[in-house]
């Protein structure tokens, strides 16, 4: 399958680190796979490059075995390099246009947004050739994965759901930030169909007992 066709249908997106103190990458992100979550983004800004190029190499492998997607957050050049499917980017990181000039043609490339402007914008550069392809809306709550981000709250889930509706566009969105078991029916509530998770799985006991649950949560939502 292509990246269009993964990423359509995907609705579970999982950020981690790179689980030094669990020493488990592989088994861990073979777990959640699993479990059915459709992406998995390395992010830790510890790493150094050639500790992350070799971390990519084995998310890579997984990934390919599960048929799923894989992202690398912020550096376009570590993305290049390892072949990513996926780039995410945030809102003071490298360009939508100089990442498309950096990267290969076809890369699938997201962007954080933290506001009803920047939603507005992310629906706006999703046209035509080149553009977004998919956009997250948070953080819904704080989190200690982003320290000192205030929560942007539901409302802009729903704000979010309206833009890309009355714009006509096929882009997949999704909400980000403190989501996990006990809100997400809140999240799906607000305009959600598709979740960013960190915690919610990453700290399971089981990570792919804890994708399992959540697919089947946003489902009965």
């Amino acid at each position: 399958m292509t990246q269009p066709d993964l990423l359509s249908p995907a609705r579970l997106y999982l950020c981690t680190d790179a689980r030094r103190r669990q020493d488990d990458f592989e088994d861990f992100v073979d777990a959640a796979f699993e479990g059915g979550v459709d992406i998995i983004q390395l992010r830790d800004k510890t790493l150094e490059a050639a500790e992350e190029l070799e971390l990519l190499e084995v998310l890579n492998k997984v990934a390919s075995r599960h048929g799923r997607l894989w992202a690398v957050n912020d550096r376009a050049d570590v993305a290049r390099i390892s072949g990513a499917p996926v780039f995410h980017i945030g809102q003071k990181d490298i360009p939508l246009g100089a990442a498309r000039e950096l990267l290969p043609d076809g890369e699938t490339i997201g962007l954080s947004t933290h506001s009803p402007e920047q939603v507005d914008a992310a629906v706006a550069a999703s046209r035509g050739t080149g553009g977004l392809d998919y956009f997250c809306v948070g953080p819904l709550w704080a989190t200690p994965t982003k320290p000192g981000r205030a929560a942007v709250g539901l409302d802009l889930v729903t704000y979010a759901a309206e833009a890309v509706k009355q714009a006509g566009v096929d882009l997949p969105w999704f909400a980000i930030g403190g989501v996990d078991l006990e809100n997400v029916e809140q999240v799906v509530a607000a305009g959600a169909s598709r979740i960013v998770v960190v915690r919610a799985i990453t700290e399971a006991a089981d990570p792919t007992a804890a994708a399992r649950a959540l697919l089947a949560a946003l489902d009965a939502a």
